[in-house]
């Protein structure tokens, strides 16, 4: 079983900056790809930035320039920089990863998402 906690989340005003960690441990054997969404109320969950084991990101276009997910694979954690906040990135900030995790002998695919953490950008 792979847990995932989350922290980093706040409240700031436009134009500051947070970062966002999110840390794996259990029974991990490697981690794939890491990622982080966002969930604003009464609306859907959606991808915000991905990285892959080879360090390949990708964002949504709505925070390039302005947001930078890394990772640590020796910490098993995934970053998100978050530069140039705006009232409109208000949402709860979800990490999940996707690897292999040790079962027994071998290794079982796993998903798992954190417990989720608050950013509030407000004047």
């Amino acid at each position: 079983q792979v847990q995932l906690v989350e922290s980093g989340g706040g409240s700031v005003q436009p134009g500051g900056s947070l970062r966002l960690s999110c840390a794996a441990s259990g029974s991990i054997f490697s981690i794939n790809v890491m990622r982080w969404y966002r969930q604003a109320p009464g609306k859907e969950r959606d991808l915000v930035a991905v990285i892959t084991s080879g360090g390949n990101t990708n964002y949504v276009d709505s925070v390039k320039g302005r947001f930078t997910i890394s990772r640590d694979n020796a910490k098993n954690t995934v970053y998100l920089q978050m530069n140039n906040l705006k009232p409109e990135d208000t949402a709860v900030y979800y990490c999940n990863v996707v690897g292999t995790a040790r079962y027994g002998l071998g290794q079982l695919p796993f998903g798992s998402w954190g417990q989720g953490t608050q950013v509030t950008v407000s004047s």
